[in-house]
């Protein structure tokens, strides 16, 4: 490995293929047992490597030369080989200001509490003083002030700081904490990249709070970091245009409508115009449970929807898909949740009288049937939805219309 990315976990890294966006040297993901890191330091038959989760602090007793801030943070994530020597470097301190700076979070005069105790939560910690934090208590489970203690002595929190990989796939439904426990918080910043929206930045913004994951952070670093590797500096404005391209390949087109209304169809096709996985979460439903009239007959609509969130939380943790929903995903607000975790809902709104029943769907066998579940769910399927695409013209004429709204 010439240029690479170490850690222990790395299926779903986004790294190769942001850095495949910056400069043209050959990056690979590379996981590295902790048994083995050793061994892997001692031969460094690499060019340069960034670091994640766990090794961020591990590394440092082997490198040669540490980058005094790096070195006041105890964290490197960089690390270049320079005629033998190992260079180490923290270019996440710089792709976390940015990620700050990119939302306009002002420290100067906070509380912070930086949730982890790990490499990148030092990292917060020398960003949040760096911009004039009042106060930063970090929080843990293991050490120091717990999240027990923080929701009850430091429940005036104004910025929370997430960088432990609690919310990142594949446990992409959990949160560190409750942001009811936090009145006083105005920002909210999570390092975590995958899902595009943890669970917590979601909670954020639906309180209004300013909130972003940690995608940017990752794509700023990135370009840091490959400055260090190439020796070469790159206009900012890069990272701007990697992180929307990365942003934009990653996240699911999800359509919801009515039964009858095109989703399966123009799902595939947009699979075949973008290349594209193609989900649908009915048939999900039926190879593993069976036909869904079956399902309704056997056990009732109750068990059938449970049955449906589980095939849409499933499905919502894939990235740069295509998903259709069943006419009814979006009578649940833990199915929408999880959708626009990673995903831009489109509702195709088909006409009423375009709307054809058919046997294999329970609720909209017939015309009448159609009819009461539009009147139903029509405002639902608007009101949830990030796009309504008028159902008007073909198939294509529709994927386009999408296309359109995913740039």
């Amino acid at each position: 490995m010439e240029y690479g990315c170490i850690g222990e976990h790395l299926a779903h890294s986004f790294s190769k293929e942001i850095h495949n966006k910056i400069a043209s040297y050959n990056y690979e993901i590379c996981e590295v047992a902790v048994d083995d890191l050793e061994a892997f330091m001692i031969n460094h038959d690499f060019k340069a490597i960034n670091v994640t989760i766990p090794y961020k602090e591990a590394v440092i007793p082997y490198l040669h030369v540490i980058d005094d801030a790096a070195k006041e943070i105890g964290a490197v994530n960089t690390i270049v080989n320079k005629d033998g020597k190992l260079y180490g470097y923290n270019t996440d301190f710089m792709g976390m200001s940015a990620l700050a700076d990119r939302i306009g979070i002002e420290f100067s005069g906070k509380k912070v509490l930086v949730l982890g105790t790990g490499g990148t939560g030092k990292t917060a910690v020398a960003v949040a003083k760096s911009k004039g934090a009042r106060e930063v208590i970090t929080v843990s489970r293991r050490i120091g002030v717990t999240y027990e203690d923080a929701k009850r002595d430091h429940a005036d929190a104004q910025i929370i700081i997430n960088t432990t990989p609690c919310g990142m796939y594949p446990d992409n439904y959990s949160s560190p904490i409750e942001l009811d426990d936090y009145p006083c918080v105005v920002a909210v910043l999570d390092a975590v990249y995958n899902p595009l929206v943890t669970k917590l930045v979601a909670q954020a913004r639906k309180k209004g709070i300013k909130a972003e994951c940690g995608l940017y952070m990752l794509v700023a670093q990135a370009v840091f970091a490959s400055e260090k590797f190439t020796e070469n500096q790159y206009d900012r404005k890069v990272i701007d245009d990697v992180f929307r391209e990365i942003f934009l390949s990653k996240q699911n087109i999800v359509l919801t409508g009515m039964p009858g209304s095109g989703k399966s169809t123009v799902g595939k096709l947009l699979s075949e115009i973008t290349g594209r996985e193609f989900i649908d979460t009915d048939e999900m439903i039926v190879e593993k449970h069976g036909a869904i009239p079956a399902i309704f007959e056997a056990e009732g609509e109750t068990a059938f929807r449970d049955k449906e969130t589980e095939a849409i939380k499933e499905a919502a943790k894939r990235c740069g898909s295509v998903i259709a929903t069943g006419g009814g995903a979006i009578l649940r607000s833990e199915n929408i949740e999880a959708l626009k975790s990673s995903g831009k809902i489109f509702f195709l709104d088909r006409p009423i009288e375009q709307l054809i029943p058919t046997d294999d769907r329970p609720l909209a066998r017939d015309a009448e049937a159609i009819k009461k579940r539009y009147e139903e769910r029509y405002d639902l399927y608007n009101q949830t939805a990030d796009v309504a695409i008028k159902v008007s013209g073909s198939p294509n004429s529709v994927a386009d219309n999408i296309m359109e709204e995913m740039v």
